[in-house]
């Protein structure tokens, strides 16, 4: 039987490496919680595939949909409708306030930020959009414009209008402010900045809930609220990019339940398809109404397609009946309360935050300068792999060496005590390593 590295080896002969080099894991299939080789070496999943397959690897309900969906329409001309899109924009303008009644079923969250950023500068007559530090939004022309992570370089220009306001890192405080707890100084700065370089075109702001490129950072309700009002002062329209947050993982179908303010759009990806490409953005009527009136075009491919869209009201129905958003809590405080043990025993483990199952840990080389350790961090990564736990780090060179654990919501507790415990080794084997070197 071939090695595994001469397998990696042959398979990079054909494909285009997109994501830096390859995970040293080939994985044959995938059940809840883990995924298996061909020679049966199982791996626990704490990322959920690219934090997609929010409930678990292959549902039941999943597999049983894919032979439903057999029987009927997979993909149509995009302007004809078919009942499942009709069926999840009811369902999910149902679950969202009044306000939030427009919807557009996509592929990627791409997409999806691409349709809200389109539409409101439309709606607005401006072209400026503001992201944040470290944020992603995703790949295209006009979601990577306003995408402020490592994907930046070595593309060319962006999109005019692109401006920043530095994330509320409280660990890391953008402006040397303040100590572990973000006081909102750092939004007040950030908007005094792009009102100077703004050209007097504003057209909306892109946030993340939680900021999980930029090294899980978590935007807090009073925060978001002050967001909100700075944004309506200026004719800002409010992108809330959901793609990591909604469907249960911070205790809510959607996170910005968790706050005071209902965003002039919600785009979901991700999790709404459950490990299927399958996205939606979603406004109001007013603004959808204007907006065609002024004759707006979104066309590709797969807008519409049925057949993912079924797996969208899927989605839901499993989220509803299995508690997930609920349990996503209570795994969440388990999960989290297990790292913070962790952290008192590694030195190493500078920060632990986030919220439900979506959590931060940061690797340092000391908790008093907090200088992040990329390299103990890769390494502490690869180790999990060997041992069976895969784990995703932010790479970023700036935002720390931080593990986004994303685990599924149907996660037992057992599972998670494997996961910690494998974490645990890979931790004490690094640091023996570092300390024999």
């Amino acid at each position: 039987m071939q090695n595994l590295q001469d397998e990696i080896t042959e398979a990079q002969k054909s494909l285009i490496r997109y994501c830096g080099e390859f995970s040293p894991f080939i994985a044959e299939k995938a059940s809840g919680s883990y995924m298996y080789d061909k020679r049966g070496k199982a791996i626990l999943d704490f990322t959920s595939g690219q934090m997609c397959s929010v409930f678990g690897h292959n549902h039941p309900k999943f597999v049983e949909q894919l032979k439903k969906s057999g029987d009927k329409a997979i993909h149509l001309l995009s302007s004809i409708l078919s009942p499942p899109v009709i069926d999840l924009a009811k369902k999910l303008t149902q679950e969202l306030p009044e306000s939030l009644s427009k919807c557009i079923f996509l592929n990627t969250g791409s997409e999806s930020n691409e349709v809200a950023i389109r539409m409101a500068k439309l709606y607005t007559g401006g072209f400026e959009v503001i992201g944040f530090s470290g944020s992603w939004h995703g790949m295209t022309a006009g979601a990577q414009s306003y995408t402020y992570s490592k994907t930046r370089k070595g593309y060319g220009p962006t999109i005019p209008g692109s401006l920043m306001i530095p994330a509320p890192y409280a660990y890391r405080c953008p402006i040397a402010h303040c100590k572990g707890t973000c006081d909102n100084t750092c939004l007040e700065v950030g908007i005094k900045m792009v009102d100077q370089q703004s050209v007097g075109e504003y057209a909306a702001l892109i946030a993340e809930p939680l900021l999980s490129a930029a090294g899980m950072i978590e935007l807090k309700p009073n925060y978001v609220k002050r967001l909100k009002a700075l944004c309506e002062e200026r004719g800002l329209l409010l992108i809330l990019d959901e793609a990591q947050t909604a469907l249960g993982r911070l205790g809510k179908t959607f996170a910005f339940e968790n706050y005071d303010i209902t965003p002039d759009f919600v785009t979901l990806s991700k999790t709404l398809g459950g490990g299927l490409p399958l996205a939606a953005t979603i406004t109001s009527d007013k603004i959808e109404a204007y907006c065609h009136e002024q004759g707006f075009i979104y066309m590709t491919s797969h807008v519409s397609d049925p057949f993912c869209a079924s797996f969208g009201l899927i989605a839901l129905q499993i989220l509803h009946e299995e508690h997930l958003a609920e349990k996503a809590l209570s795994m969440g405080a388990y999960l989290k309360h297990q790292l913070l043990e962790l952290q008192k025993v590694h030195e190493c483990i500078g920060d632990v935050r986030g919220n439900g199952l979506l959590l931060g840990v940061e690797i340092v080389k000391d908790r008093e300068t907090k200088i992040p350790d990329d390299d103990l961090g890769m390494r502490i990564c690869d180790t999990c792999l060997e041992l069976g736990l895969n784990m995703n780090i932010v790479r970023v060179k700036g935002y720390g060496s931080v593990f986004r654990i994303a685990p599924p919501l149907t996660i037992s507790k057992e599972d998670i005590d494997i996961g910690i415990s494998i974490l645990n080794k890979a931790l004490l084997l690094q640091n023996n390593a570092r300390k024999e070197a």
